[in-house]
């Protein structure tokens, strides 16, 4: 249960204060074991809950982990998720969902969605980082549109799209080999574009360094570049652009 929602247990009587002085222990963090200080606050700070990194996290504490922050929050998203970790979790939460090609577990459902996010590839082998941001910001909270493999070198694809992704609120552009689709979309929109270099392409693409370079050196102003397939962190800023969009009065 969030803060929130016992404060107001609290003031309308549903919740004893006995009840809510042992709840409150926990907070603003809960210590797991000896491998886990969860921020329980996270929420409160930022707007959205603290977000599983599972990458390298033993099955077993990955699985109470989540649990632990469902219990919390209602809401939890795991990235650089595997099976063999979703397995886990789902025998402790069934209502988890593995988001295969984002390598994504969620648990629950945000209270509502608004505005626009609009995730862009160059190519098809692009989906799994921009998956991973598409997931990311429908769980921040952002309706979400996909506009895959619009690279460059079939730019007549990206146009044909162009004044669809023009309605976004903010826009994830995901890309290897040389990254120009980023480039090409911010001199095209007039709301900011998160860059994501992949690591995609060949030789002298050199795990997706040159993509990060070319955008980092993108003459689009308006253009901000993450790191090499992070999806996570642009569709995390891409969502926030977004509700402060929705804020302002647009939609």
């Amino acid at each position: 249960m969030n803060l929130e929602a016992l404060l107001n247990g609290v003031a309308d009587g549903s919740i004893s204060t006995e009840s809510a002085m042992e709840q409150l222990k926990t907070l603003p963090y809960e210590e797991v074991g000896d491998y886990a200080r969860l921020d329980n606050h996270r929420k409160i700070r930022t707007g959205f809950p603290e977000v599983v990194f599972c990458q390298g996290k033993p099955i077993d504490q990955c699985a109470e982990i989540f649990k632990r922050l469902y219990d919390a929050n209602g809401l939890v998203l795991g990235t650089r998720a595997s099976k063999e970790q979703y397995d886990a979790v789902l025998k402790l939460l069934p209502n988890a969902v593995f988001h295969e090609r984002a390598r994504c577990i969620t648990v629950g459902e945000p209270e509502n969605h608004s505005g626009c996010v609009a995730v862009c590839t160059a190519g098809t082998t692009d989906i799994p980082v921009a998956e991973e941001a598409a997931i990311t910001a429908y769980m921040c909270g952002s309706n979400v549109e996909r506009y895959y493999d619009v690279g460059v070198a079939g730019i007549h694809r990206l146009l044909s799209k162009v004044n669809d992704i023009r309605k976004a609120n903010s826009i994830v552009a995901v890309a290897g080999m040389e990254g120009a689709l980023a480039t090409v979309i911010g001199g095209l929109v007039d709301v900011p574009v998160i860059a994501v270099p992949t690591s995609i392409g060949y030789g002298a693409n050199f795990g997706g360094l040159s993509a990060l370079l070319a955008m980092l050196n993108s003459c689009a102003a308006g253009t901000s570049v993450v790191n090499i397939d992070n999806g996570f962190s642009a569709g995390y800023s891409a969502a926030q652009i977004n509700h402060i969009a929705v804020k302002g009065g647009k939609q």
